[in-house]
C-alpha cells in the first residue's frame, strides 16, 4: 500500500526537504504541500491523504488546530504526525488532545521520520522517546481525578502485561518475544485491551498505564497488577 501524505511547514526550505526525502520512498507519495494550517486543512479535504505531516508553529492556523480539523473532518481516516523544533510539553498535550497520533522533533533522523510515517499511517501512535517520560509524568501530576480501580480490574493479567510493555515503547513483535507468544496473540490482546478501556491508539494506552500506576516515573513503585 502506498501512503498518501501531505506536508505542511511555513519554512519553504524545510518543507521542500521533507517532500524530497519522502519522495525517495516507493511506498510514500506526497500529494500536497502547504505553507500554513489553512492550506493544510483545504488540501487535506481535497486529497484525503492517509497522513498529514504538520509543523506546530505556522501562521494563520497552527499545526495543532489544523490537526484537529483534519482528523475530525476525515473521521480519523487521515492521521496527523506533528513536527516541531520545540519539545515543550504543552504542545504534546495539545497535539494528542487534537487527535494527533505522532509527535517528533525536527532533529529526528531520516530513518526515524520514515519509521514514524509508516507507524502512524498504519493507525498506531508514536512519540519521540525524549518526550515520553516528561509528558506522562506531568500529565499524571495534573490529573484532577484518579482513574477508578475497577477499570484495571477489568483487565486480565496478560492484558496488563501487554499494556505495560506498550507503555515501555515495545512493538508488537518485541512484546511477542518478551511474552513468548505469537504476533497474532499480541494483536488479539491489544484489541481487547483497547475495546475494554475505550482507547483510540497506543498514545492513549501509554497515558492509561501511567494513570493506573502500572508504570510510574522513576523512583516510585508501580501498583501490583490484578489477578488474572
Amino acid at each position: 500500500m502506498v501512503i498518501r501524505a501531505i506536508v505542511a511547514d511555513d519554512q519553504a526550505i524545510v518543507r521542500t526537504g521533507f517532500v524530497n526525502l519522502l519522495g525517495t520512498q516507493d511506498d510514500i507519495e506526497v500529494v500536497g504541500e502547504a505553507e500554513d494550517g489553512v492550506q493544510a486543512v483545504r488540501i487535506a479535504a481535497e486529497q484525503r491523504p492517509d497522513l498529514a505531516l504538520l509543523d506546530i508553529r505556522m501562521p494563520h492556523k497552527n499545526g495543532i488546530e489544523a490537526a484537529r480539523e483534519i482528523t475530525r473532518a476525515s473521521g480519523g481516516a487521515t492521521k496527523a504526525l506533528m513536527l516541531t523544533t520545540f519539545g515543550l510539553d504543552e504542545y504534546v498535550y495539545d497535539a494528542l488532545a487534537a487527535g494527533a497520533s505522532g509527535f517528533l522533533l525536527k532533529d529526528t533522523t531520516f530513518p526515524e521520520l520514515l519509521h514514524a510515517v509508516r507507524v502512524v499511517a498504519e493507525g498506531n501512535a508514536l512519540l519521540a522517546p525524549e518526550l515520553t517520560k516528561r509528558l506522562i509524568a506531568e500529565f499524571v501530576k495534573q490529573r484532577s481525578a484518579p482513574v477508578p480501580v475497577r477499570t484495571v480490574e477489568e483487565l486480565t493479567g496478560r492484558e496488563v502485561e501487554v499494556l505495560v510493555h506498550i507503555a515501555q515503547g515495545l512493538s508488537n513483535a518485541e512484546i511477542a518475544t518478551r511474552l513468548t507468544i505469537t504476533d497474532h496473540t499480541v494483536k488479539t490482546h491489544i484489541n481487547r485491551l483497547f475495546t475494554k478501556m475505550g482507547l483510540r491508539d497506543r498514545a492513549q494506552a501509554v497515558i492509561l498505564a501511567y494513570e493506573l500506576g502500572l508504570v510510574v516515573p522513576q523512583g516510585r513503585r508501580p501498583a501490583p497488577p490484578p489477578r488474572a
